[in-house]
């Protein structure tokens, strides 16, 4: 019985159902056929407990914060910053885009957002230089994935809430890798300048720099009061996400003075809305995840683990082939809310630590937005920058193989993701 609820669930997502029925058929079945006794009621109140928590008020906060920004002037500012400085090196431009998401990253932790407003900004420097659209498109897709590493990052608010790690060792681990991912891509992006002999911007002046230097100066405040806030305890993710919200307002509503009524209407709808339909699958995985916990799911991937007699490096392989697989179909929060609940216990059973198996997790996450066939980021960037969805992907693919080489080395060498948040002593 179990296997036909597996495969009606799997048809109904083949057929084009969203993800909130495809998340709550299953559960609804099994509780139909293995608890017809249970009231209907649990289902309702495991879905409101899991939103339940005080965690996640830092997800809508965050949204805001990202809506309010796209649209604005501080994504800008921080572009042309990057520009100034490094536009004139070989390989310059590509690198700004890189370095320009991981800044923008790092102020609204949504790769989508990123994408969209990074590559309104340096898809026609990118062309102008000499980079083909294929690697232009790819190149701005693939660099919003650090979004999802450097913190405020919603995607390790989710992991932390499914596992309970602290999302403070989270962010500190996450913004190593979304370094060392940064920099493995502006090392790319220099090899195939070189190689293809793409031109460069001509050298900003100390004067071009200074004035650059000034207009950043508030958007800049932005990852310094967040990142620096939360690693000093000041305060914890959750207000860091509120502060945002209010630093945003105030830089782009009194400062740049980008904010209008009409505007300002239009972001509440368009965060509202998005936080809404993240909520709605996360109560959907609780449910989910309440009844994989009553039929033993952890204890049954366990005991398939005692065949390889419980090696861990098998066991993260499996966990990253697994990720890897769901993020060409799932959106990534619903691959999280499935795949989550079982192998990280598993994980927990094998030694293996929480924070480098939310590294791993997340970076397979990451991936997944830029995975053919369904990664958001590839349509984010077809729209925003009206060019077909196959040249995006078509431009994403050496990237994926460069993220694989970060993947393979987060999963092996675990201190990547261990030895910073230790030494902030977290």
């Amino acid at each position: 019985m179990i296997y036909l609820i597996v495969g009606v669930t799997f048809l109904i997502f083949l057929l084009g159902f969203e993800m909130i029925i495809v998340l709550a058929l299953p559960s609804v079945l099994l509780k139909q056929v293995y608890f017809p006794t249970m009231p209907d009621l649990i289902l309702v109140q495991r879905m409101i407990a899991g939103m339940n928590q005080s965690t996640l008020l830092a997800i809508p906060f965050f949204i805001l914060a990202a809506e309010t920004m796209a649209g604005g002037q501080i994504a800008a500012r921080l572009a042309n910053l990057v520009r100034v400085c490094i536009g004139h090196l070989r390989g310059g431009v590509g690198s700004t885009a890189v370095a320009s998401s991981m800044l923008f990253g790092s102020v609204s932790g949504s790769a989508a957002a990123t994408v969209a407003a990074v590559g309104r900004l340096l898809y026609p420097e990118l062309r102008k230089v000499g980079y083909s659209r294929k690697f232009s498109l790819g190149l701005i897709a693939s660099s919003a994935e650090t979004a999802l590493l450097i913190p405020p990052s919603i995607t390790m608010i989710i992991f932390g809430w499914l596992s309970g790690t602290s999302i403070t060792r989270l962010f500190a681990a996450g913004l190593v890798i979304g370094l060392v991912l940064g920099l493995i891509f502006v090392t790319y992006v220099y090899l195939v300048s070189r190689i293809l002999g793409v031109g460069r911007m001509e050298r900003e002046g100390w004067a071009a720099r200074g004035v650059a230097m000034r207009g950043a100066v508030w958007a800049l405040g932005m990852p310094v009061i967040i990142l620096g806030g939360i690693y000093t305890g000041v305060f914890t993710a959750t207000e860091a996400a509120s502060i945002s919200v209010a630093y945003a307002f105030l830089v782009e509503g009194l400062v740049y003075r980008n904010l209008t009524w009409a505007r300002l209407t239009g972001i509440f709808e368009s965060a509202a809305i998005l936080s809404c339909v993240v909520f709605m699958l996360i109560g959907m995985g609780s449910i989910l995840s309440h009844f994989l916990t009553l039929f033993q799911v952890p204890g049954m991937v366990l005991a398939l683990m005692d065949y390889f007699d419980r090696d861990v490096l098998v066991f993260l392989l499996i966990v990253n082939v697994t990720f890897l697989i769901a993020g060409m179909f799932l959106d990534p929060s619903s691959a999280m809310l499935i795949l989550v609940p079982p192998l990280y216990p598993v994980a927990a059973a094998l030694g293996v630590d929480p924070v480098h198996f939310g590294m791993i997790v997340t970076l397979n996450i990451a991936i997944a937005m830029i995975t053919p066939p369904f990664g958001l980021d590839l349509f984010v960037a077809s729209t925003t920058l009206n060019k077909p969805v196959m040249m995006v992907i078509a431009g994403v693919l050496p990237f994926i193989l460069v993220n694989l080489v970060v993947l393979a080395a987060v999963t092996l060498v675990p201190e990547l993701s261990t030895f910073f948040p230790a030494w902030l002593g977290l």
